[in-house]
């Protein structure tokens, strides 16, 4: 099978090619390889990738705005089902660059659509983000909530994409599924991310930033699990629901073949232990800088992913303390220390 990986040789890119990789598919992937954080880390992704899987996985340069290049692509190979993960990521980003997110958000995924649509692709999987629900109060967040009140750009362009899709999935009879991940981490993941600043702050005995005075909590998810419910969402092509509407518009489905999914830990941890737990695994003391609430940030994410097992037969693997000495792991090797 050809599958199309767009984001290519980001984090959760990176790992989602290798397991598909793993299962003998081939994977075209696309990434523009932008300068948002260091390239040395995307191109080691890349490589990995290229030296392990030579002629399996096929590599283009491409950004997904460029809509001449992207139908290319969908020409050039027989793509038989396609997952969307290059995006501009990053909540607090959009104060300095707000056209990267419009570019690569809703340009781009829009391009992604007319490729999937022009070339019949069997399944359009899509990366949408927990940070939809927004100024949800109810916890945890469900998928049989209402998402329409974000409150980050950020979050706007992924509520968008899911939109979007649903009404292309309606017009043209696509199937596509939007996953909505819960705070990723893991080996190879973003410098701007929580883990890895904090990582690199409590080794250099560097004080590091606690926004609303640490009281923030997240579901956070190992990239393992990610990637496993990545996986078996590209083989479980959704389906109408033919009950749709009668009594009430579910926000998950649709009289149309498009499904909305949490992909989780489900279980939420408050950010001080996160960091008690980073500090006892590197046996070191903390300096923290507590700081006020960061405008349009969440104050807590936490998943129910009743409907994900049931659908998927999802399960979770990687608890917390884990996965944050995996990574820890590969941080030490990947730095030298």
């Amino acid at each position: 099978m050809n599958i199309l990986i767009t984001g290519a040789a980001g984090f959760i890119g990176f790992h989602t090619a290798f397991k598909l990789l793993q299962k003998k598919h081939t994977v075209i992937g696309v990434d523009s390889i932008n300068n948002y954080y260091d390239i040395r880390l995307k191109k080691k992704r890349l490589n990995i990738l290229k030296k392990k899987y030579k002629k399996k996985f096929i590599f283009y340069k491409i950004d997904i705005s460029n809509k001449k290049k992207i139908l290319n692509l969908f020409k050039k190979y027989k793509i038989d089902k396609v997952i969307n993960l290059a995006a501009q990521a990053g909540v607090r980003y959009v104060k300095e660059n707000p056209d990267a997110y419009f570019k690569s958000n809703l340009e781009g995924f829009y391009n992604v659509l007319e490729g999937c649509r022009m070339y019949k692709i069997k399944h359009l999987v899509m990366a949408s983000t927990s940070s939809v629900y927004g100024a949800n109060k109810k916890l945890p967040f469900s998928v049989h909530q209402p998402a329409d009140h974000p409150t980050q750009f950020y979050a706007a362009t992924k509520r968008s994409n899911e939109i979007i899709a649903h009404s292309y999935s309606h017009m043209f009879n696509m199937p596509i599924t939007a996953l909505r991940f819960f705070t990723v981490y893991g080996p190879w993941g973003r410098p701007d991310m929580a883990l890895y600043l904090f990582v690199n702050k409590i080794l250099k005995n560097k004080r590091i930033d606690m926004f609303n005075n640490g009281n923030h909590a997240r579901d956070f998810t190992y990239i393992d699990d990610i990637v496993t419910g990545i996986v078996k969402t590209v083989n479980k092509i959704p389906k109408k629901d033919r009950s749709w509407g009668l009594n009430y518009a579910e926000p998950s489905t649709s009289e149309a073949p498009f499904k909305i999914l949490n992909i989780a830990n489900g279980t939420k941890i408050s950010l001080r232990k996160y960091v008690d737990i980073i500090a006892k695994i590197l046996n070191k003391k903390v300096k923290i800088r507590y700081l006020p609430m960061q405008e349009g940030d969440i104050k807590e994410t936490s998943s129910d992913i009743k409907e994900t097992k049931k659908y998927l037969g999802y399960n979770p693997k990687t608890n917390v303390t884990k996965g944050i000495k995996k990574f820890i792991d590969w941080y030490k090797e990947y730095h030298s220390i």
